[in-house]
């Protein structure tokens, strides 16, 4: 087995995914990245520079394919999996009325059914590693709370929070570390895209609007390199995360009142 530790980010073509792999990489990791584009990943590993990275193209709606992917990365970097950051995911907005059962059925499977397989998939190599290894899910702040308008995409984020609480228990005999992610605002692609087809605005032009912050990606780089290092549960990135979190525990009666009133986005803004 090498010694060199290793880390498989979905994802990893562009965004927190590119950014948690520009990380380790520079702290002398060796990096693999999942994703559907290798337009993105060939970047990706260009802006790392150092040889120590594989790519590999997939579906991570494809149980196979999980299976076939983590296998060749463990063999390219010398037997080993310490990491897996289950980081792919997509965005749907909208009233849940006017959400298609398309839309709703690709947000599922990607967010949720992708993070289940991961998991799945990895298990085994990082029981190898143990103790000390970890599995790294990209929640979200819309996991902490859900906001009117994100019914969907909040089912997926409050899921991947379960999931990471239950494998914290079931994995913690095997030596094997648990942990999340709960990004708010982040500034990356994905804030550029149109959240479901029922819309022409942007998530960033919203943003924007109600003056909450962007936070830059590399603070959730930086948030997964503790993540993987230290003891807590769950990582907030952000101050509107943060708000989120202090809100929702301190202030529930008010966090329900203003979500009705106006959304996440009045709630954060005021």
């Amino acid at each position: 087995m090498s010694t060199r530790k290793s880390i498989f980010i979905t994802g990893g073509g562009s965004g927190i995914g590119r950014a948690i792999a520009l990380k380790f990489a520079k702290e002398g990791w060796f990096v693999g990245l999942g994703d559907i584009s290798k337009d993105g990943m060939a970047e990706t590993e260009r802006l790392i520079g150092n040889g120590f990275t594989y790519s590999h193209q997939f579906d991570v709606r494809d149980r196979a394919a999980w299976d076939e992917a983590l296998e060749a990365f463990s063999m390219a970097a010398g037997g080993r999996i310490d990491v897996l950051a289950n980081n792919a995911g997509i965005p749907i907005g909208g009233s849940l009325s006017e959400n298609s059962e398309d839309e709703i059925t690709r947000c599922l499977d990607i967010n949720l059914k992708g993070v289940l397989f991961g998991a799945q998939a990895a298990y085994p190599h990082l029981k190898k590693t143990a103790p000390g290894s970890c599995l790294l899910n990209t929640a979200s702040a819309a996991g902490i709370y859900g906001s009117a308008g994100g019914s969907v995409y909040c089912a997926t984020k409050f899921g991947v929070r379960g999931i990471t609480e239950s494998l914290d228990g079931e994995w913690a005999g095997d030596g094997i570390n648990v942990r999340s992610l709960m990004p708010s605002f982040i500034d990356t692609p994905l804030l550029d895209m149109v959240p479901n087809a029922g819309t022409n605005e942007h998530i960033r032009s919203r943003v924007q609007e109600s003056g909450l912050e962007i936070t830059p990606v590399e603070e959730v780089a930086e948030a997964a390199w503790d993540a993987v290092h230290k003891d807590k549960l769950h990582w907030t990135v952000g101050k509107t995360a943060r708000r989120i979190a202090f809100a929702a525990r301190w202030m529930p009666g008010r966090v329900r009142k203003q979500m009705r009133e106006g959304g996440q986005m009045q709630l954060l803004g005021d």
